[in-house]
């Protein structure tokens, strides 16, 4: 994947052109590279069962919809990315008229076998496509939509588990978003999740960041080897490639975000939201990332070395995504979540399967006793050039020290801005 300096030429790019991804308007060769690249592993039940086998996950969702169920029942409902169904089920569970299970892979086949064996497939009914081209069968199922101008609108309630890591990475937002404004009723539906909030916050977790580093320095040094013993052995000088052999592997090691399962003490400063959405409000564009300029894409984090253990080894990302009651100014009439539910996939809330992204400095900052680190600086993420499911990271910022307590008092040091960027693999 390549953009922005990060990763080689891929022949086969995984975009439709303009950030687009390539299920909206991609050509038969996007569409199969997409598929490869993306949707293919969705398609195996290895790769359901870990999503399933996620209780945090799982009880949200869980709390959100039985938990709701004066809300779902005789509702049209539509399950966007079914996979083996679960959602779709419990929505039929919890009193739905008819549910409709959208899924662009052959586990459509199995989540067919699902409904039956739960006796609710009369209620749901499990649809194969890309949910940017399918169609309801909206009078052979007597579906009404409450706008005469597009009545195509008969969806009640939208239902989706499309967070990807760092919530938008896999790009799944934009099919959502696409379906919502040519399905659901924009008056009164419902989205699950309603709205979606990304955080960072810096971190110490330095094993791991002095384990990428010593990886990456036994790479360099088993390319001198192999190039000492290629001249040698073959009689072919091989050190021209060494400036683009030592690129790879920083982008690997150093330059790629890891995702980690971080202890809630490793979090040392109070996180800082950089991303809201209201699925119901939010636009395309929003989707497609954190750019800069935008209101809440900067940072700043005052750490005291008295009461937090350093060093800063770098700032880590998630998200919490939050199933309530509308809060657009359109939604008024829309029914309200007596039950709300909320899923976090920070530090604080255990395992997900998502965990958290940790985007390492190139060297630890240390803490003083004493004295305060302030962390200030921005984030920007962005779409690859070639695949546009995945994203770069530019992060920027700059270390200062002042006495702690002592706010007006001197700057005792103050670092140069830095500026990475890193991949979201």
């Amino acid at each position: 994947m390549s953009s922005d300096g990060i990763g080689g030429i891929n022949p086969f790019p995984n975009t439709s052109g303009n950030g687009e991804i390539p299920s909206f308007r991609g050509d038969e060769k996007a569409k199969a590279s997409d598929f490869a690249n993306y949707f293919c592993s969705y398609a195996q039940l290895y790769h359901q069962k870990q999503m399933l086998a996620d209780h945090n996950r799982m009880a949200a969702y869980h709390s959100a919809i039985l938990g709701n169920a004066d809300v779902f029942k005789d509702k049209i409902v539509m399950d966007i990315g079914t996979g083996s169904g679960i959602l779709a089920a419990w929505a039929a569970q919890a009193g739905a008229r008819k549910v409709y299970a959208i899924e662009y892979t052959d586990m459509a086949k199995h989540a067919r076998q699902v409904m039956v064996n739960n006796k609710v497939d009369h209620i749901v009914t499990v649809i194969q496509g890309a949910v940017e081209e399918i169609e309801l069968p909206i009078e052979e199922d007597r579906l009404e939509s409450d706008d005469p101008e597009h009545p195509e609108r008969v969806v009640d309630i939208f239902i989706s588990e499309w967070m990807g890591y760092f919530l938008l990475r896999e790009s799944m937002l934009d099919s959502l978003l696409r379906a919502r404004d040519k399905f659901l009723k924009p008056a009164t539906g419902l989205m699950f999740p309603s709205h979606c909030t990304m955080y960072v916050a810096p971190v110490q977790d330095e094993e791991e960041r002095r384990q990428n580093c010593s990886e990456y320095a036994a790479s360099m040094a088993d390319w001198t080897d192999f190039q000492e013993t290629t001249m040698q052995v073959y009689g072919v000088n091989m050190n021209i490639l060494q400036n683009d052999f030592d690129r790879e592997q920083k982008e690997y090691y150093l330059w790629s975000s890891r995702w980690r399962e971080l202890p809630t003490e490793a979090v040392l400063a109070e996180p800082k939201a950089i991303k809201y959405l209201d699925m119901m409000t939010c636009t395309l564009e929003e989707s497609k990332g954190i750019f800069a300029g935008d209101s809440d894409a900067s940072f700043e984090f005052d750490i005291d070395g008295s009461r937090e253990k350093g060093p800063i080894s770098g700032i880590a990302g998630w998200f919490t995504s939050d199933f309530k009651s509308r809060t657009d100014d359109g939604g008024k009439s829309a029914p309200q979540l007596l039950h709300p539910s909320f899923l976090s996939t920070g530090p604080e809330n255990g395992y997900t399967h998502w965990g958290q992204q940790v985007f390492y400095f190139q060297s630890g900052i240390p803490l003083l006793k004493g004295e305060t680190t302030q962390i200030s600086g921005s984030l920007e993420m962005v779409r690859t050039k070639e695949n546009a499911r995945l994203y770069n990271c530019k992060i920027k910022y700059s270390a200062s020290r002042k006495k702690s307590g002592d706010s007006s008092g001197p700057v005792l040091m103050k670092s140069p801005e830095a500026e990475q960027v890193y991949l979201i693999p």
